[in-house]
């Protein structure tokens, strides 16, 4: 695999972004398998929680030792602490995310895909918000969606345990719900359009204190989507989410007839 550190200008933020991209290779150092380069590659935008950057599934995980042998790309941009979100004060950072970073994405990298059925996204606590809510409201750009610990319900979030940024990202609890940030009522829109909805992946550990709103939200659609929902016992902490992004990447639809060790 190749780790690749760059730096550019976004125009929907108006500043310097830094993204970090894992390429894999045809052939790998010890320890590590080649893949085949047959055609353009599935691409995971993974997204951080709320305290940290772009930098730290790298950190924190082996997620590029996890990516090699499925021939994966692996996309990591920061929001910051703006929730995947345009802000109410603030940054366009959902436009950055759904539309400006997949399409440079694709301009700088031409060997990742730009389909639909190969671009996936996942992430963790605020990252598993910002999954979440691509997934539901860019169903046409990503194919499978991924949760891990995730704030899957904002107007939850609000009434139980407010942050005093959220006010930053979305304004007061009117302004909150029924916006494109209320995953739930969102999801129940896009059902009731019909919309081809992203296949979708949550977990939650049994005494993380986002466990709650998690097992509410499967209840309520579980029988409605295409999600497959796990559960373990476990706090909000990357033992856990180190463990289940592997889940993740399994889960996805990766063509393993490609991947060749060397």
């Amino acid at each position: 695999m190749a780790l690749v550190h760059a730096n550019f200008f976004s125009t929907t933020l108006g500043m310097e972004r830094q993204v970090e991209v894992i390429l894999p290779q045809e052939v790998n150092g010890i320890g590590l398998a080649g893949v085949e380069m047959a055609k353009k590659v599935p691409v995971l935008y993974l997204l951080h929680g709320g305290s940290d950057d772009q930098t730290i599934w790298q950190r924190r995980t082996s997620i590029e030792r996890y990516a090699c042998e499925k021939g994966l790309a692996v996309v990591m941009a920061s929001t910051d602490l703006g929730f995947y979100s345009d802000q109410k004060y603030g940054y366009d950072y959902f436009q950055f995310f759904s539309k400006e970073l997949p399409e440079l994405i694709c301009e700088f990298f031409p060997l990742i895909s730009d389909k639909r059925e190969d671009t996936f996204v996942a992430g963790l606590s605020m990252g598993g918000f910002g999954a979440l809510k691509l997934g539901i409201n860019c169903p046409e750009r990503f194919s499978y969606a991924a949760s891990l610990s995730g704030m899957v319900d904002p107007v939850w979030e609000y009434e139980n345990r407010s942050d005093a940024y959220h006010l930053n990202n979305w304004g007061v609890i009117v302004e909150l719900k029924e916006s494109v940030n209320d995953l739930p009522y969102m999801l129940e829109k896009q059902l009731k359009a019909g919309a081809e909805l992203p296949r979708f992946f949550m977990c939650c550990g049994t005494e993380d204190f986002l466990y709650k709103p998690n097992v509410l939200f499967k209840e309520r659609f579980a029988d409605r989507i295409d999600l497959l929902y796990y559960e373990e016992p476990g706090t909000h902490e990357w033992g856990f989410w180190d463990r289940n992004i592997q889940k993740v990447i399994d889960w996805l639809p990766l063509d393993k007839s490609k991947t060749m060790h060397v």
